[in-house]
């Protein structure tokens, strides 16, 4: 049986919350990382297995009733994704430590910069002039918010070359969500993809690090939280949100992180944030205002159906291809 749904003004409204608590969640990442002191590409590789093993039930369960045969083909759909999530997050962590923290926060979240040109060669969609609209004011906050310390030397030059590339790949993984993700249930699209995003990241550590070691309690808490939190119920549900939003909309709001991070780390670590971030945020949540009012009245899609606790069957999506 087929079902039908057109995306109404408070769905919509209810979305667009369910996006901005997965950025809330995502923005706790930082907190995580700063917090332990684990090698960097163990951390990155844990947090992908242990959310893949906390929604694996979900993936076995959808998989029991696919209403396909489920093979590589369907896996390959995550595989690509995949590893362009693997090499955001480590690229991140290389990239962060070779240049300065304000350069690597602007240049990390300059994905709505990007975005526009991964859904036009997916997609060939054009961004809104809303969205341009809404993009510059949060582009702007961003520029406030980093530019009062941002550092342009040689010495920086690679390290923000780096953080440029993952800033690339995280845009990449988002439109390539959009686009695969929509072709089976979000649990056999996400289950894959941070179990092989996750075994890439153990790979590329083993030459640093041997896993198979003594870990503190404190900083496998870290992990499994990582894992939950910001991988389970931030990357997920932002993935999520691409079956319903456009790239430019979910792209843009995913910099309020930021913010949230900036309060946290005031709440956490009392690092209070400096005056000209209140006026940074004002922009940054303007922007993400504008963009994601103007998603309520163009939906994102018409006559499809996507749950987060049932596979999805749908006359408009084949399965095979």
């Amino acid at each position: 049986m087929f079902t039908k749904i057109l995306i109404k003004p408070n769905e919509s409204f209810s979305r667009g919350l369910l996006l901005i608590f997965s950025v809330f969640c995502g923005s706790t990442a930082v907190i995580m990382i700063k917090a332990s002191d684990e090698q960097p590409l163990l951390v990155a590789s844990y947090r992908l297995l242990v959310a893949a093993l906390a929604l694996s039930p979900f993936f076995f369960r959808d998989l029991k009733v696919s209403p396909f045969t489920y093979g590589w083909k369907q896996v390959r759909w995550s595989a690509v994704p995949a590893v362009a999530l693997a090499v955001h997050f480590m690229s991140w962590v290389i990239g962060a430590r070779m240049t300065q923290v304000a350069n690597a926060s602007l240049i990390a979240n300059l994905t709505p910069v990007a975005m526009p040109f991964f859904v036009w060669l997916f997609f060939k969609e054009r961004i809104t002039f809303t969205e341009i609209f809404g993009t510059l004011f949060t582009l702007a906050g961003l520029l406030i918010l980093s530019g009062s310390n941002l550092n342009v030397s040689k010495t920086n030059f690679m390290g923000d070359i780096i953080c440029f590339g993952s800033m690339l790949a995280f845009a990449c993984y988002l439109a390539l969500g959009r686009k695969n993700g929509s072709r089976i249930s979000l649990w056999l699209y996400m289950v894959p993809l941070y179990t092989i995003a996750g075994l890439i990241c153990l790979i590329c550590a083993l030459p640093f690090i041997n896993p198979i070691k003594s870990y503190t309690l404190a900083n496998v808490l870290y992990m499994v939280g990582l894992g939950l939190i910001p991988t389970v119920l931030g990357h997920t549900i932002l993935n999520y949100s691409l079956k319903y939003f456009r790239g430019q909309v979910v792209s843009v709001t995913n910099l309020v992180q930021p913010l949230f991070a900036g309060f946290l780390g005031f709440i956490i670590f009392h690092e209070a944030p400096r005056p000209v971030f209140y006026m940074a945020a004002g922009l940054i949540v303007t922007g993400v205002l504008i963009v994601l009012f103007a998603a309520r009245s163009t939906p994102r899609r018409i006559g499809e159906v996507v749950d987060l606790t049932t596979p999805q069957q749908n006359s408009s999506i084949n399965p095979k291809g």
